[in-house]
């Protein structure tokens, strides 16, 4: 504790500096702007709707913003006035400087504009008396100021009737066919926003009907306030000062195609005889693209009225394939204006045909291997001129362990894979058909790892997967492979070396044992988070996969009984996993994360329990934080210390996490985090009676000990959130351990930060990229 003293009074006087020295430097007559205040209705002891957050909002629209603080402390201006007037243009105290923040002052303040703003924004919440006035207030011997407004907002006012224009005509009567969907409603309060939205309302309706140079701002929404008892009738009137192009349908004539669109070949591709295909034009004398490819792109079919829909769903799925690097589409009337007939030009860029991308990772685990890795991706695109892509990988890493008790352990691996991506559908006698804004992809991988343990043991492991990905709609993803094939097959230096593995660490017979696992799959997934206005949002993953079942009906037994492929018995098992997520916005800056993980795997036939490739593991960077990675459990079972091969792997799992992330100054947040849960095998794993060690006591999964075997850990953490990537280290610690004798499994009472050996045995510290969850 005594070398934490000084270190923390430092501390403690640059806080108490940065406090003082805020005014220190403001010339006679100057005062510091310290913010805004907002009382309303001062005068009266009613309370207006939501009044807490009507005073956050007003307070946030006032002008200037008063110094950046955290806890208090102008940090910025701080900076600003250590850095003092510079003497030279350029050096390191006009950079310190510019880093900084002059001060605020409240000669800043212009009190008329913020009043007129205050009381705009209150008349548009449907307070249509409100008045604002404001004044500042000057604490002289602190040389700080502030602004105090005080609103009187009066009654806030109701909509009592809504009018839509007579069905006059066509546009009139798509407007009245509609009204029933207006977002205006009688009873409601009136409010500025919703009007806005219903005038776009009422143009999306008309532009799905052909009205293609309609605007919102062609619409006005009129109030009469004067009716009195403080409402309002509103009457939806299209403007007469509307263009005559606003006021009629358009369908498409002739729809061109450039699918080798450049600038430079502009003149030489309009001059070109085009391909007649279908309701296309299609300029491209170097046939890049199959024809058949656009009836999957573009929506639209000569004579047929203009719609936004189409409009939307073609540019989405011409962005979506991957194929083009700029994507244009114009519309052009025919005749300038005088008829209701428009000319669709879409003019497409392609990516370029191959691409060599080269990246370097690198990695820092919980269980204390550190390393790194090179992978070369090879792009083909359009390899069959339907906008297919070819990747194909190469990657070769390394990692080697740093502490604990298989130091200098050391771990080589190599990696090939290949991947075809076909943006639609292909499914043997049948031709299904999207119409949705997503394109539809088949993949077919094939891929190969070999992992090396120096002279331990090596991993080779073959793997094959054909299936299906689409978008159901922006927040909907479905991921299904009907076959999916892995063989994986170890190796030793020698029959002595296996032997001895074995005797020494029993449960690595079950790891490394030969397995081949030929099933099916689906995952779905939904999430609305790029909904940044929602208050709460949503993540939600469900995944099914199967081994040996439907496949397995085709492949014979063999003369032991079991069905096996090439002498290795096959793998037949379920397995269900979900992963649900919720993210609540306390504020702006404070994110409440909460996630529910439970998985189930279910092994019979030729199976006892999971392949280990397949079985769910606990603790670990993205996980239970307060565990090395993939130690914790099976159940009440530890794993020894002196063992070279870690894992434990389970058929059964239950993860509760729950964060709380907090932005402490630009890019750089914190959190404060707890996580709960455990693994557990279906039945109890009793081992190998002729291998002293193999067993796990304690692993069975039994839903009444479930909660009472779960393990707790927390911590703390930094991340760096610049948007495109983010860089998270956490720091976390058990207080409860499972594997200790009933009774004795919180070990809150035993935390010591100050002692030395605890901290080694207790704290884990991760490093990762991206959020947990």
């Amino acid at each position: 504790m005594k070398k934490l003293i000084r270190p923390s009074l430092f501390v403690l006087a640059c806080l108490v500096w940065a406090g003082c020295s805020s005014t220190k430097s403001l010339k006679p007559g100057q005062y510091l702007y310290t913010g805004a205040e907002v009382d309303i209705n001062p005068d009266s002891s009613a309370r207006i709707d939501n009044q807490k957050q009507v005073k956050q909002d007003l307070e946030a629209k006032t002008r200037p913003q008063p110094n950046k603080s955290i806890l208090g402390i102008k940090y910025k201006l701080a900076i600003y006035n250590l850095a003092g007037e510079p003497k030279k243009p350029k050096g390191f105290r006009n950079w310190l400087r510019r880093k900084g923040e002059p001060p605020v002052l409240v000669n800043d303040v212009k009190l008329k504009y913020n009043n007129d703003v205050l009381t705009s924004y209150l008349i548009s919440q449907g307070y249509l008396q409100a008045q604002v006035t404001g004044d500042t207030v000057l604490n002289v011997k602190a040389k700080k100021g502030k602004a105090v407004y005080t609103a009187n907002t009066g009654n806030r006012y109701k909509i009592n009737k809504i009018t839509f224009p007579p069905d006059s005509g066509v546009l009139t009567n798509i407007i009245n066919q509609h009204k029933n969907e207006s977002l205006l409603k009688v009873g409601n309060f009136y409010d500025l926003d919703v009007y806005k939205n219903e005038r776009i309302r009422i143009d999306n309706d008309l532009k799905e009907a052909g009205y293609f140079y309609f605007s919102p701002e062609y619409l006005i929404l009129q109030v009469d306030s004067t009716i009195g008892k403080n409402l309002v009738n509103i009457r939806v009137k299209v403007k007469d000062i509307a263009p005559d192009a606003g006021l009629k349908p358009y369908t498409i004539k002739n729809i061109n195609i450039y699918p080798n669109y450049t600038l430079r070949r502009d003149s030489v591709l309009r001059r070109l005889k085009p391909l007649q295909y279908h309701d296309f034009n299609i300029y491209d004398n170097r046939n890049t693209f199959k024809p058949r490819l656009f009836d999957r792109l573009v929506f639209f079919q000569k004579g047929e009225y203009y719609n936004r829909k189409d409009h939307n769903q073609s540019l989405n799925r011409m962005v979506n394939i991957g194929a083009f690097q700029d994507v244009r589409a114009e519309f052009l009337p025919i005749d300038s204006f005088k008829n209701n007939q428009l000319d669709l030009n879409i003019y497409l860029t392609p990516l370029k045909k191959n691409s060599l991308s080269f990246s370097v990772t690198g990695t820092s685990k919980s269980n204390n291997f550190v390393g790194s890795e090179v992978k070369v991706t090879q792009t083909t695109r359009n390899l069959f001129r339907g906008a297919e892509q070819l990747d194909v990988s190469v990657s070769g890493g390394f990692e080697t362990q740093v502490k604990g008790t298989s130091q200098g352990k050391n771990s080589l691996s190599l990696t090939a894979e290949g991947k075809l991506t076909f943006p639609r559908f292909i499914v043997p006698f049948y031709k299904p058909n999207s119409t949705n804004a997503f394109i539809p992809k088949t993949i077919a991988s094939l891929s190969y790892q070999f992992i090396n343990r120096g002279s331990e043991y090596n991993l080779s492991s073959f793997k094959g997967e054909f299936g299906y990905n689409f978008k159901e709609n922006q927040y909907k993803e479905h991921t299904f492979n009907p076959i999916s094939v892995n063989f994986v097959k170890p190796g030793f230096p020698s029959d002595s070396v296996e032997q001895r593995l074995y005797a020494t660490n029993p449960l690595l017979r079950t790891t490394l044992e030969r397995q081949f696992i030929i099933g099916s799959n689906y995952n779905f997934t939904y999430t609305n988070q790029m909904e940044d206005s929602r208050r709460n949002n949503m993540y939600f993953y469900g995944g099914l996969e199967t081994g040996g079942n439907v496949w397995g009906m085709f492949i014979p037994k063999d003369e032991n009984g079991q069905k096996s492929i090439f002498n290795v018995p096959l793998t037949q098992f379920i397995r269900v996993e979900a992963d649900f997520r919720d993210y609540y916005k306390i504020n702006r800056n404070l994110i409440w994360a909460n996630r529910l993980n439970l998985g189930y795997g279910y092994a019979y036939g030729n199976s006892t329990s999971l392949p280990f490739v397949r079985q769910f593991f606990a603790g670990g960077s993205n996980d239970i934080r307060a565990f090395p990675a993939r130690t914790l459990g099976p159940g009440t079972y530890k794993v020894p210390d002196d063992a070279i091969f870690a894992d434990q792997g389970g058929d059964v799992k239950l993860m509760l996490n729950t964060e709380l992330r907090f932005k402490l100054v630009s890019i750089l947040y914190g959190a404060v985090f707890a996580d709960a849960g455990n693994i557990w095998l279906r039945k109890e794993d009793l081992g190998n009676p002729d291998e002293p060690g193999s067993a796990r006591p304690g692993s069975e999964f039994k839903l009444k000990n479930a909660f009472k075997e779960m393990a707790v850990g927390t911590g703390a953490g930094v991340r760096v959130d610049a948007t495109i990537f983010v860089i998270r280290l956490d720091v976390a610690f058990p207080i409860r351990k499972p594997y200790l004798p009933s009774g004795q499994r919180w070990v809150i009472d035993d935390i010591d930060f100050g002692n030395k050996d605890w901290r080694k045995q207790n704290l884990i510290y991760n490093i990762g990229i991206g959020y947990p969850f």
